[in-house]
C-alpha cells in the first residue's frame, strides 16, 4: 500500500506537469501559425483557445500518460527508491499496478469527456472560428437518402435546429411519384416539422387524358423522425468527430438503412478501443527498465522510450485516419494494432507474475 500511494502521487504529478506542458506548446504553436487568420473579436480568440485546447487533450492524454511512466521510472531509479521497495518484497508486478490502474481510470474519463459535444467536436469549431468567425457554421447543399425517400436542405443551421429551402422527392417503382416543397422546417419533439409546404404529385402516367400535376398545399407535417440535426451534419458532411450518442445514433440508422457504417464504426473504435493502448504500452515499457542506475544509461534509455513512444503513437494514429477515410476497414486499422499490444502486455505481464 505504501508503494502504491508513493508511485501513484508522483505518477500524476508527471502526468498534469507533462500534461499541462504539452497542450501548452500545441495551442500556443498553432495561435503563432494562425495569428494572421484569426482577425476576429477577442472573445472568439478566446473561444477558439479552449477548443485548441480541448483538442490538444483529447490527442495529448494518451501521450502524457506514457512520458509520465517514463519519468516515474527513471525518478524512482535515480533515488535508488525502486531499489528500496526491491528491498522491502514488492515484485515488479506490484510496483507496475500503479501505472496500470491509474492509466486505466484516466482513460476511462478520457473516454466520458466524449460525450460532451464540445470537447469531441472541438477542433471543428476551432476551424469554423478561423474560417467562418464563427464556431458552427451552417452546413449548405446537404442531399441524403431516408427510408424510401431522397432529401435536399438548401442550407440548415445545427445549433438553431433549423433548415431551410427543403425538398423531399418520393419514389414508386423507381419512379418519381411526389415532391415536397417547403421554405423552413425545424426540429422538435424527435421530429422535423414543417408548418406549411406545397406537395407537388405526378400522375402514374403522362397523356392526353391525365389530369397532369397536382400541387396541393398542407400544413404542419412531420418528417424524418429521429433524425436529429447534428447527426444530420455529422454523418453526411462525411465528419468523423462524434459524441458518444452521435455515434451510436448513426450507426443504428445507417445499418438500418444498408448504408456503409465503416466511418461510424471507425469513429466509435477511436473512442472506446485506441485509448487502452495506453495501459498496454505501459506495461511493455516498464519491464524493459533495469532496476538501477548502474545497469542503465537513463538519457539513452529516456531518449529511445520516448521515440519509441512516439512511433508507436504517430502509427496508430496513422491508421485511425486511413481507416476514417476508408482506405482500410476500421477493425485493421483500429481494433487490430490495439488488440497486439494488448496481447504482447499480457505476455509480459504473466511472464514477470511468475518470475516472481
Amino acid at each position: 500500500m505504501l508503494a502504491f500511494k508513493y508511485i501513484s502521487f508522483h505518477y500524476i504529478r508527471y502526468f498534469l506537469i507533462i500534461s499541462f506542458a504539452l497542450v501548452v506548446f500545441l495551442v500556443g504553436f498553432d495561435y503563432m501559425a494562425n495569428i494572421e487568420s484569426l482577425d476576429i473579436s477577442a472573445n472568439l480568440i478566446l473561444i477558439y483557445l479552449v477548443y485548441k485546447t480541448f483538442f490538444a487533450i483529447d490527442m495529448l492524454i494518451p501521450l502524457s500518460l506514457i512520458f509520465a511512466m517514463i519519468s516515474t521510472k527513471i525518478f524512482l531509479i535515480r533515488s535508488n527508491a525502486l531499489v528500496s521497495f526491491y528491498s522491502l518484497g514488492y515484485s515488479r508486478v506490484d510496483i507496475l499496478k500503479p501505472f496500470v490502474i491509474i492509466s486505466t481510470l484516466i482513460m476511462m474519463a478520457f473516454i466520458s469527456l466524449h460525450s460532451v459535444s464540445n470537447f469531441a467536436r472541438a477542433e471543428e469549431f476551432a476551424k469554423n472560428i478561423r474560417k467562418n468567425a464563427q464556431y458552427l457554421s451552417p452546413t449548405r447543399d446537404l442531399f441524403f437518402t431516408y427510408k424510401d425517400k431522397f432529401v435536399y436542405f438548401s442550407k440548415m443551421l445545427p445549433l438553431q435546429e433549423s433548415a431551410e429551402n427543403i425538398r423531399v422527392f418520393s419514389f414508386s417503382n423507381n419512379s418519381l411519384k411526389e415532391v415536397l416543397v417547403a421554405a423552413k422546417a425545424r426540429y422538435q419533439n424527435e421530429a422535423w416539422h414543417i408548418s406549411k409546404a406545397d406537395i407537388i404529385t405526378k400522375p402514374d402516367e403522362i397523356n392526353f387524358e391525365s389530369l397532369g400535376i397536382k400541387v396541393n398545399g398542407q400544413s404542419n407535417l412531420e418528417i424524418l423522425q429521429g433524425f436529429r440535426p447534428k447527426m444530420l451534419d455529422q454523418v453526411y458532411e462525411g465528419k468523423v468527430n462524434f459524441t458518444i450518442k452521435d455515434a451510436i445514433d448513426a450507426y443504428a440508422l445507417l445499418k438500418n438503412q444498408k448504408i456503409n457504417t465503416n466511418t461510424v464504426k471507425s469513429s466509435l473504435y477511436k473512442i472506446f478501443i485506441y485509448p487502452f493502448f495506453v495501459p498496454s504500452l505501459v506495461v511493455i515499457i516498464f519491464f524493459f527498465v533495469p532496476v538501477s542506475v548502474r545497469f542503465l544509461n537513463v538519457s539513452l534509455f529516456s531518449f529511445g522510450a520516448i521515440i519509441s513512444s512516439l512511433v508507436v503513437w504517430a502509427f496508430l494514429f496513422m491508421l485511425i485516419e486511413l481507416s476514417n477515410n476508408k482506405t482500410i476497414p476500421p477493425e485493421v486499422g483500429i481494433i487490430a494494432p490495439v488488440l497486439i499490444l494488448f496481447l504482447i502486455a499480457i505476455r509480459q505481464w504473466r511472464k514477470y507474475r511468475l518470475a516472481t
